[in-house]
């Protein structure tokens, strides 16, 4: 099948609970709603990938245990080649809990787990897939050498190199000079250019920055106010979708997997963007992470 797309990245179980505020520090908070869901930023982005109509293979990993066979399972039923996923030895599957307060903000801590021992040495395993794909995606809750490997083999068999970089941490320049598109939020597009993104102004300055490391094509994700778009050096904001937002867990995630899924089928970025927008915004109408995530025929009825 043509337009292959190829994620790496990281598997979680989600514990989530709905609390009326983020508590402060030694303050006990009353939650509700309390659920097991899954997770991760690289399953998220394959799940949307797939229910919005990509062909995705997924390199990740995870541990001995039932919670990782069943989301394996699931995986495949959603349509992924789960063939790269590895069963990792004493090792527990990656595992995040998930505080999502009344405004809909949520707040995530993390074990990695088996998605620590995405290695280096299991990426070039699967150095195949990434050649025959004709995109990467990529997230940070992998080994940083696993994701910047990966980069490599891809730019060698001129597959495209998706990042979305989050969460946020400082990146060497050995990784960014490999990557074709990047979807930084404003935090994460601070931390890796030094500017701090409040509007269009800074955030042209920001994608500057990227464009100067060899980044063809930049999109800063800006919140409510929508992405700003720079390609080449010309940019622009393209504003999303006004809804009544109950759960932003994997709403980034579900951007992410849309966004590269219209690209690969020819729309424009313009197109892609909006297609993007659209997917997202049903993700945050509902509670959680892969439940959260519509189908194609959902995101098309939205932008009819």
């Amino acid at each position: 099948m043509k337009n292959k797309l190829c994620v790496l990245g990281s598997i979680n179980v989600d514990h989530v609970i709905r609390v009326p505020y983020f508590p402060k520090a030694g303050e006990t908070l009353t939650g509700y709603d309390y659920q097991i869901a899954f997770g991760g930023k690289g399953a998220n982005q394959a799940v949307a990938a797939a229910r919005l109509g990509a062909n995705v293979q997924f390199i990740g990993a995870i541990g001995q245990d039932q919670i990782g066979y069943t989301m394996r399972d699931t995986f495949a039923q959603d349509g992924i080649d789960i063939t790269a996923i590895e069963e990792i030895p004493n090792q527990s599957t990656g595992l995040a809990m998930i505080q999502v307060a009344d405004s809909g903000e949520n707040s995530i801590v993390i074990s990695a787990g088996a998605n620590g021992e995405l290695s280096p040495e299991l990426v070039e395993k699967h150095q195949a897939i990434i050649a025959q794909a004709d995109m990467l995606l990529m997230q940070l809750e992998s080994p940083i050498e696993a994701v910047t490997l990966a980069a490599k083999l891809a730019k060698q068999a001129k597959t495209k190199v998706a990042l979305n970089p989050a969460p946020a941490q400082p990146l060497p320049q050995s990784l960014l000079s490999l990557v074709d598109m990047i979807t930084p939020n404003e935090t994460e597009a601070e931390i890796l250019t030094g500017v701090k993104v409040v509007d269009e102004q800074t955030a042209a300055l920001a994608a500057d920055k990227f464009h100067q490391v060899g980044i063809e094509t930049v999109l800063i994700t800006l919140g409510a106010k929508g992405v700003y778009v720079s390609e080449k050096g010309n940019g622009q904001i393209i504003a999303g979708f006004r809804v009544q937002a109950v759960d932003t867990t994997a709403a980034g995630d579900t951007f992410n997997g849309g966004l590269v899924t219209a690209l690969l089928e020819g729309k424009t970025l313009s197109e892609s963007i909006r297609f993007a927008h659209a997917a997202a915004a049903i993700s945050v109408t509902r509670m959680g992470a892969q439940t959260a995530i519509p189908m194609r025929k959902e995101v098309e009825d939205f932008l009819m």
